[in-house]
C-alpha cells in the first residue's frame, strides 16, 4: 500500500494474496517504533467518527478482555493504528476494517481520538482484510472464521484456493473450517462459548452422535488427544460380522506393537489408521477419512514425502 502524509492509502492491485503483506505494514507489531517509523498516512480521528463494520467476521468481544485492554490504553494510548475506509453516504464518517477491538476498548477508556490509517478498499477487500487480521491474531472462534470464508465464497466468488492464499493457510484447512458450519446448533453453542476448540469441532463433523460426544467432551474436560484416543479405542473394539452373524477371527486380537504403530500413524495424519497383518508378512493399511478434503490432505502429505 502506498500513500503520503494525510492522504488516503490506496489498496494494492494484483494478487489477493498480497493483501496480507499490505495489512501487515499497517497493523504489524509496532510497539517499539518511534513516531517517524509509524506507517505513512496515519492520522488521528475522533473516536465517535468511526463505525464498526457490520461484515466483521468477529462477533464476540469479551467484556473482561476489553476492560483489560482499556486499562492499558489509558496508560499507553493506542500504538497500532486502526485501519478504516470512508463510510459511503456519510460525511466525515469512517468504517472500521481492522481494529474494532481496539476501538471498543478506546471508548471504554474514554479516549476522544484514535490513530487511524485510511485506505480505499472494495467490500470484498474490506472483508478479506478483516479476516486476515483476525486470523493472524487468532482472534476469531472457529465458527466466526468459517462464516467469514463462507461470505467470501457466496458473496464475492472466491474459491477455497484463493481464500487459502489470502489468509496464508492450506486449502484443506479452509475446507475443514467451512465444514464446521454443518454442525448442529447445540454443538455450535459449545464452540461459541469456548468449551470446544477448533480441533474438537473438526473431529465432530460427520459424527452421527456428535451432540452426545460434544456433551461428553465438555463434561469430562477432554482434550483433542483424549478424543482421538477414544475414537481409536471404539474402532478397535468394534467387531466386524458378516451376514451370517459369525465374528471375523482376529478382528479384535491386535498386539501391542500393532496398536502402537496405528497410534503413530493416526497422530501423524490426524485421522484414524488401522493395520491388518496377513500371513506371509504382508498386510493392509486403512486410513479412515470423512471428506474428500481430508483425502486430498493425505495425498498432499504423501507427495511431499516422495
Amino acid at each position: 500500500m502506498t500513500g503520503g502524509s494525510g492522504e488516503t492509502v490506496m489498496a494494492e492491485d494484483g494478487s489477493r494474496s498480497r493483501l496480507g503483506r499490505g495489512l501487515a505494514a499497517l497493523i504489524g507489531d509496532v510497539g517499539g517504533e518511534s513516531p517517524a517509523e509509524r506507517p505513512r498516512g496515519q492520522r488521528r480521528l475522533p473516536t465517535g467518527s468511526l463505525r464498526p463494520n457490520a461484515r466483521n467476521p468477529r462477533r464476540t468481544f469479551a467484556a473482561a478482555e476489553l476492560d483489560e485492554l482499556a486499562a492499558s490504553l489509558r496508560e499507553r494510548g493506542i500504538i497500532q493504528p486502526i485501519v478504516v475506509r470512508m463510510l459511503r453516504g456519510a460525511a466525515d464518517m469512517y468504517e472500521i476494517i481492522a481494529g474494532e477491538r481496539r476501538w471498543r476498548a478506546a471508548q471504554r477508556a474514554g479516549l476522544h481520538e484514535v490513530p487511524v490509517v485510511v485506505i480505499e478498499a472494495t467490500d470484498a477487500e474490506a472483508l478479506q482484510l478483516a479476516i486476515i487480521e483476525n486470523v493472524q491474531r487468532a482472534d476469531l472462534n472457529p465458527l466466526e472464521e468459517a462464516d467469514g470464508y463462507r461470505a467470501l465464497i457466496d458473496e464475492f466468488g472466491n474459491s477455497q484456493e484463493e481464500i487459502a492464499k489470502i489468509v496464508g493457510k492450506s486449502r484443506s484447512y479452509v475446507a475443514n473450517t467451512l465444514r464446521l458450519l454443518k454442525l448442529s446448533d447445540p454443538v455450535k453453542a459449545y464452540i461459541h462459548d469456548g468449551k470446544l476448540t477448533a480441533g474438537h469441532a473438526r473431529m465432530l463433523v460427520g459424527e452421527p452422535n456428535a451432540e452426545a460426544l460434544a456433551a461428553e467432551i465438555v463434561a469430562r474436560g477432554l482434550n483433542v488427544r483424549d478424543v482421538e484416543a477414544m475414537a481409536r479405542e471404539r474402532a478397535h473394539k468394534s467387531v466386524k460380522k458378516p451376514a451370517n452373524g459369525n465374528q471375523v477371527r482376529g478382528a479384535t486380537s491386535k498386539n501391542a506393537d500393532t496398536l502402537a504403530v496405528e497410534k503413530r500413524l493416526s497422530d501423524a495424519l490426524g485421522l484414524t489408521v488401522e493395520l491388518e497383518h496377513r500371513r506371509g508378512g504382508g498386510g493392509v493399511v486403512a486410513i479412515r477419512y470423512r471428506s474428500l478434503e481430508q483425502l486430498d490432505d493425505v495425498i498432499r502429505r504423501l507427495e511431499r514425502k516422495s
